[in-house]
Formats: structure tokens, C-alpha cells, sequence
């Protein structure tokens, strides 16, 4: 006779520590922790600060009596016109710097949520870019506004002011809030969302070298070509590639467009923002089907 010991099966493991399922701010605090952690981001942010700030002090220092600017807060926009560029490029190495050393598959594993990891990489990095473009353009056009207040106006003879075609009344009245809001505001964004933008690239790329060369195209050959087809005499498709190149619109911001109208600056950036947010969406869809 066979008697069979009634057994009850074996309960299933239980972890001492609480498991939860993971969202997208396990994968934000990640990728803040990453950012941060790198030199590449001290080097590039750092000589971006140093650039805007920089160049915009080194303008306002140029500026002499016989010579006012419309716009006092332009002086700010050769610094970050080369500021953009580090920005850029940490963009890239935000995504390409993971596929160069091999760690992305690391972080795949840890969040196989692909599509999780690059919002989270675009967020951290966006709100970094932003917040330090923000003090830094604002510092630059704080330091150009008061070197411009503190000049004298212009010598006058006959109750008229000396020629000068860019003259207009000294004083705050000269400024107005859109013209702040622009040259703070809307540069940081403007300046933010190339650098989203590069984020993007560097995703479908997956290549530093190759995506930051593009994003260098992407920001000069608008403009270099335009300037060589107006030289040919064609002059409509010229201004079309001024007008709605990324430096112009840039430019617009701070109210001294190289073609069309100041008030695009608003319509560039928006236009910007459409054009990051369909390659974002891109890169999402193509990483979302690779291997790695």
C-alpha cells in the first residue's frame, strides 16, 4: 500500500524590502543623477555661463557716446549666439555619451520603458538648459541696459540731436516688458528647446560626432545659404531662408531680425518647438523598436 504525504506546496519568495512598481520619477531622479555627475556637464554650462555673461559685459563696454543702439538689451545676443553651442552639445552627450561607453544597455534593463527614459532625459536636461540660460541672459542684458542708462545723450545743436538714426529717448521708457520678456524669457526658451532639440538628434543618431555636426548645420547652413542665394539674385528664396533660419529667429527675439519683422521672434520660437517636438516624437518611435 502507497501513502502519499500530503505536502502543501512551498509558498513563493517574499522580499523583506516593499516592491513597487517604477514611474517616471524613478527615471527623472536617474537621469538628474547622471546629469549631474558627469564633467562633460560642468565643462559645457560652465563655459556656456561664461561665454553669455562674457561676451554681453565685453559689449557693453564697447558701447561709447557717439553710439546708441535702439535696443539696449542686444548687446546680450552675441554671447548667447555662441552660448547655444554648448548647449547643443551637452544635448548630445546627454543620449550619445550613454551608446558610446555602452552604459545605455544598463540603463534599458534597469527601465526597459524606452520611451520613459528619453522623456526623462529631455525633461532634466530641458529644465537644466532653461534655468541656466535664464540667469545668464538675464545677466547679460542687465549688465548691456545699465552701460546703455548711464550714457550721456547725444550732443545737441539747434535743439536737435546729432544725426544718429538710431536715436531714441534715454530711459526705462525705452524698454518695454515685451522687450524684457524676449530677451529673457523667449531666449532662454529659444536657446532650451535647440538643446531639446539635440537631445532628439542625438537619440535617432546615437553618434556625438555626427549629431552635433548635424545640429551645427541645422543652425548655420539655414543662414550661410541664404546669404550665398541672395548673392545669385534670388532674392525671395533668400529672405525665406534668413527669415526662418534659427539664429534670425533668435535674433528676432532681442528685437534686431536680419530679415522680416521683430514681432516673428514669438512665431520662430513656436515653429521651433513644433519642429523638436516631431523629432522627439520620432526618436521615441525608432528607439522604441531597436535592439538597443
Amino acid at each position: 500500500m502507497i501513502v502519499e504525504d500530503a505536502v502543501s506546496p512551498k509558498a513563493g519568495y517574499a522580499s523583506p524590502i516593499p516592491v513597487r512598481r517604477t514611474h517616471l520619477g524613478d527615471a527623472l531622479a536617474s537621469e538628474w543623477t547622471k546629469i549631474r555627475s558627469v564633467r562633460s556637464t560642468m565643462w559645457t554650462l560652465g563655459v556656456m555661463l561664461v561665454l553669455v555673461i562674457g561676451v554681453g559685459a565685453l559689449t557693453a563696454a564697447s558701447r561709447t557716446d557717439s553710439i546708441y543702439v535702439d535696443d539696449p538689451l542686444s548687446g546680450a545676443f552675441a554671447g548667447l549666439v555662441l552660448g547655444q553651442v554648448c548647449i547643443v552639445t551637452l544635448g548630445v552627450l546627454v543620449v550619445t555619451s550613454e551608446y558610446s561607453t555602452g552604459m545605455v544597455r544598463t540603463t534599458f534593463t534597469a527601465c526597459p520603458q524606452r520611451v520613459r527614459v528619453l522623456a526623462a532625459k529631455g525633461i532634466v536636461f530641458f529644465g537644466l538648459a532653461f534655468g541656466l540660460t535664464a540667469v545668464a541672459a538675464t545677466l547679460a542684458a542687465l549688465i548691456n541696459y545699465a552701460a546703455v542708462s548711464t550714457e550721456e545723450p547725444p550732443i545737441v545743436y539747434d535743439g536737435d540731436p546729432v544725426d544718429m538714426p538710431h536715436y531714441h529717448e534715454y530711459g526705462s521708457e525705452s524698454v518695454t516688458t515685451g522687450d524684457w520678456l524676449g530677451a529673457t524669457v523667449g531666449a532662454s526658451l529659444y536657446v532650451a528647446l535647440l538643446g531639446l532639440l539635440a537631445v532628439g538628434v542625438g537619440a535617432l543618431l546615437r553618434h556625438t560626432a555626427g549629431a552635433i555636426t548635424t545640429m551645427l548645420g541645422f543652425l548655420l547652413l539655414p543662414l550661410v545659404i541664404g546669404v550665398f542665394v541672395q548673392a545669385s539674385g534670388s532674392q525671395d528664396l533668400a529672405e525665406n531662408l534668413i527669415e526662418y533660419s534659427p539664429l534670425n529667429g533668435l535674433a528676432s527675439l532681442y528685437g534686431i531680425p536680419m530679415e522680416g519683422s521683430a514681432d516673428n521672434g514669438w512665431t520662430l520660437l513656436i515653429l521651433l518647438a513644433a519642429v523638436t517636438a516631431a523629432v522627439l516624437g520620432f526618436a521615441a518611435s525608432v528607439m522604441s523598436k531597436r535592439d538597443v
